[in-house]
């Protein structure tokens, strides 16, 4: 088997092997949205749960944009919305369910895959471009 045969054996192999490698389907489109995300990320790292102002406020979207996105999180299992009242005054307050803090949880995993694999192609990258810029001078 020639150099060029076994090289080209090789490189099929392990295209084999990565098929599907940069899918990422854990990226879950319901999640993926900016501001869901955003929803999200405040939720978390507020596990009593935030009112709805101050939900509205964190993500800096409108009273009827926060009320759709939460509809959907709250359709897909992902939040609970509590209604209630606070000094007779109504209070709505958003939390993660367990199903969303998990689910939040393994989204997070996978977009920190994403990050790292970006990040060991741009060291590649970065890599390759020393090696070219190394002996280049400008004229």
């Amino acid at each position: 088997m020639s150099d060029a045969t076994r090289n080209h054996s090789s490189t099929a192999d392990d295209t084999s092997r990565q098929v599907g490698r940069f899918a990422y389907d854990g990226l879950d489109r319901v999640l993926h949205e900016r501001a869901r995300l955003g929803i999200l990320t405040s939720l978390a790292t507020h596990p009593g749960g935030l009112p709805f102002n101050d939900l509205k406020e964190l993500c800096a979207l409108t009273d009827g944009n926060l009320s759709r996105h939460l509809q959907l999180l709250e359709q897909s299992g992902l939040v609970e919305i509590e209604k209630g009242y606070d000094r007779n005054r109504p209070l709505t307050t958003c939390r993660l369910t367990r199903q969303g803090r998990a689910r939040f949880l393994e989204y997070i995993a996978v977009l920190e895959q994403v990050v790292a694999d970006a990040a060991a192609a741009d060291g590649g990258m970065a890599a390759a471009r020393s090696r070219t810029s190394a002996g280049f001078s400008p004229a």
